[in-house]
């Protein structure tokens, strides 16, 4: 066995040693980034001088390098969040707190606030993304000056920077977004600082992760004609890679905190090794995606940028292939010696952080070499588009069958990975309860992977392709995410599952369990979940989409569809909750009234189909009336199908969900008749012999 992976008390120096290599893997890592920057610029040409309007050196290579430190900054500040979020121990609980909190030393109670003090290592997490957060502001608005610069073809020292800088913040839509994220990185610094537990944090970390939106938005996603598809790619890539990198670097530093608890901090890295497996799916399936959309063939592998993907790739690999290495040969064995921690940890944690760190460097100075680099497959407009490819981006599909409803396929990556993932955590959830010798109802595990691939479909198939360009295949697509898919996952019963799958933390942190359970109970889960409130969001929320700006929004921008995927689905879910759900949550009423409140929404959702049929004013005109497709009716008659669809579609599920009600209802009364029964097997029955007793004293009356 290799002696520095031995289980045995490690000698002294060891943990110098470990100090030591980590202490020289954080400066080596960012030298190595900025080496690799400038290697791969050089090799592709990409910071070369400009024919016209040359921003000079200064600028050129000073905006490869300020977007590597920023990109960095914000890596370590998304990881430090997330650590604090959902890892490290001792975050601290409110006392109205649904999981039971252990009593600690190391927690001390707070009488005036009635919280509980955040522990050592939440609070140096959080101290680290305030340093981390300050730095990304810095770095950001170097980059703010030299994107600048570069826009607009002059040197930082030119007497008119000055006057042109403020044009570019104020007029041209990159600086506007460059802007942006700066103004986000100067609040997450200062939020960083004033929030003193996880619920602070997690808002912190949201408003931390709408920079990815907009750096996703930006660069070759933003004018590609693959748009959605190289923006959901992008996002994804951006999170995994942020959070593998930032996450990694802050358990580096907090290892080198010489108080921070070791047994914490094991059980840190434990709970890091599955976020990094994730992470690194994240990024192969995104990066796949985004090599496809650019590189256009097998050709481009053969550009400059080709061959810095392939470059990137190599490393990438690498990377995996030692993460897996320290997976096998370190992380499993930290459970083997938690109880001797403090001795064990720093001789087997090096190993996990130093190699890594350094690798990591390198690939995100290949990463922004790359996108500073034009790929082969930019993504132009032919000479003469289509109206609809100059609505909607993408060429105008066939004309629609049956048999293209089922295998015209466009992937959205982002929603065809959260429904693989969802696949995979449930099974996983599944089959871990199975190997304790728990069962689980094999008919939930199935509505779960019918809903998942209908999901799937709708977001990827058909019903995706056609919607953007035909009213009637939208309103399919809604009805089947609002209204069948919630179905499927609201009888699979996930938070069950959940519940039963993952046991509760006891040293003072918020996992998945803790976070969603948290969640229901709070007064806005209870609020939005409540039956009247969840029939009222499913039906009015319809009304108030079709008929404002919100519909021509979700339909123009890649944001607002995937806002409105979430929203109606979520909506969906609820509605179906309150009325057939399994899942602890809303008090729901009796049967009879879930009956009454499903027909009175759903005679509500078919009045909004009948007016649909009836109308001659041809909602987003702008978008369906300008489509010139030249197969199909047109957009006003198209427009009243999808009004018979909202009708017709809609009595499907209506009548599921009521045999489903009618059914737990007979199987309510059963199991009430049977508890009963075996009362009155032990006790008597009291109400019939009191019964009898007044008939009999009614009988010595008479």
């Amino acid at each position: 066995m290799d002696p520095e992976l031995s289980l045995k008390t490690p000698t002294p120096t060891a943990p110098n040693t470990a100090r030591t290599r980590i202490l020289a893997a954080l400066p080596g890592a960012l030298v190595l980034g900025v080496a690799a920057l400038v290697a791969g610029a050089l090799y592709s040409t990409a910071f070369g001088p400009q024919e016209l309007m040359d921003p000079g050196p200064v600028v050129r290579w000073g905006l490869p390098v300020a977007n590597l430190m920023t990109e960095l900054a914000l890596a370590v500040t998304v990881g430090a969040l997330l650590l604090a979020v959902f890892v490290v121990p001792g975050a601290g609980k409110s006392r109205a707190g649904h999981a039971a909190r252990p009593q600690s030393s190391k927690i001390k109670k707070n009488k005036d606030t009635k919280r509980d003090e955040p522990g050592v290592l939440f609070t140096s997490t959080m101290m680290i993304a305030a340093w981390a957060a300050a730095i990304w502001m810095f770095t950001a608005l170097a980059k703010l000056l030299f994107a600048g610069a570069n826009t607009i073809g002059v040197p930082l020292s030119d007497p008119s920077f000055g006057q042109q800088w403020v044009t570019y913040l104020t007029k041209i839509p990159s600086g506007k977004m460059l802007l942006a994220i700066l103004v986000i990185a100067a609040i997450v610094s200062t939020l960083t600082v004033l929030v003193s537990g996880p619920i602070g944090a997690i808002w912190t970390l949201v408003l931390a992760s709408v920079a990815f939106v907009m750096m996703a938005l930006m660069g070759h996603a933003a004018g590609n004609a693959n748009h959605e598809q190289a923006v959901s790619g992008m996002f994804l890539h951006l999170v995994g890679a942020a959070v593998w990198i930032g996450a990694l670097v802050v358990i580096a530093v907090l290892y080198l905190r010489r108080s921070t608890p070791a047994d914490q901090l094991a059980t840190v890295v434990s709970r890091y090794s599955t976020i990094a497996g994730w992470c690194f799916a994240l990024v192969a399936v995104s990066g796949v995606a985004n090599a496809v959309i650019r590189l256009g063939g097998w050709d481009g592998l053969t550009t400059r940028y080709g061959i810095l993907v392939l470059v990137k790739t190599a490393i990438f690999l690498v990377l995996g292939l030692i993460g897996f290495a320290h997976r096998r040969a370190v992380v499993d064995k930290l459970a083997m010696v938690r109880g001797n921690a403090q001795s064990a940890l720093p001789v087997l944690f090096w190993r996990l952080a130093a190699v890594e760190i350094l690798i990591m460097g390198a690939v995100s100075g290949v990463a922004v070499a790359l996108g500073g680099t034009n790929p082969p497959d930019e993504g132009l407009p032919s000479a003469d588009p289509s109206p609809a490819y100059l609505i909607t981006g993408t060429e105008l599909p066939p004309e629609p069958t049956a048999l293209r409803w089922l295998t015209v396929w466009r992937i959205d990556v982002l929603f065809a990975f959260l429904c693989v993932a969802g696949v995979v955590v449930y099974w996983r959830w599944v089959l871990r309860l199975r190997a304790r010798g728990d069962s689980w109802p094999w008919l939930r595990t199935a509505s779960w992977t019918v809903g998942m691939i209908i999901m799937f479909w709708v977001t990827s198939g058909g019903a995706a392709v056609y919607g953007k360009v035909l009213f009637s295949a939208h309103m399919t697509m809604h009805m089947i995410m609002a209204m069948v898919v919630p179905i499927f996952l609201t009888l699979a019963a996930p938070i069950t599952l959940l519940m039963r799958g993952i046991p509760a933390r006891k040293d003072d942190s918020r996992g998945p369990r803790e976070w969603v359970l948290g969640i229901i109970h709070s007064r806005y889960g209870r609020f939005f979940s409540h039956p009247v409130v969840a029939a009222i969001n499913f039906a009015g929320s319809m009304i108030l989409f079709y008929y404002t700006p919100l519909f021509e929004y979700a339909m123009s921008t890649h944001i607002g569809h995937i806002l409105m995927i979430v929203h109606f689905t979520l909506a969906g879910y609820f509605f179906a909750n309150a009325l057939i759900g399994i899942d602890p949550g809303p008090n729901r009423p009796g049967h009879a009234q879930r009956l009454l409140l499903l027909l009175a929404t759903m005679a509500f959702h078919a009045f909004f189909g009948v007016a649909l049929m009836t109308t001659n004013t041809l909602l987003a005109p702008e978008w369906f009336g300008l489509m010139g497709r030249p197969w199909g009716d047109s957009a006003i008659l198209d427009q009243q199908k999808g009004g018979g669809i909202a009708w017709g579609i809609g009595e499907i599920p209506t009548v599921a969900l009521a045999i489903i009600v009618a059914v737990m209802w007979s199987k309510s009364d059963d199991r009430a008749a049977k508890r009963r029964d075996r009362r009155v097997d032990e006790q008597g029955d009291a109400e019939l012999d009191e019964y009898n007793k007044m008939l009999a004293k009614m009988a010595e009356d008479d």
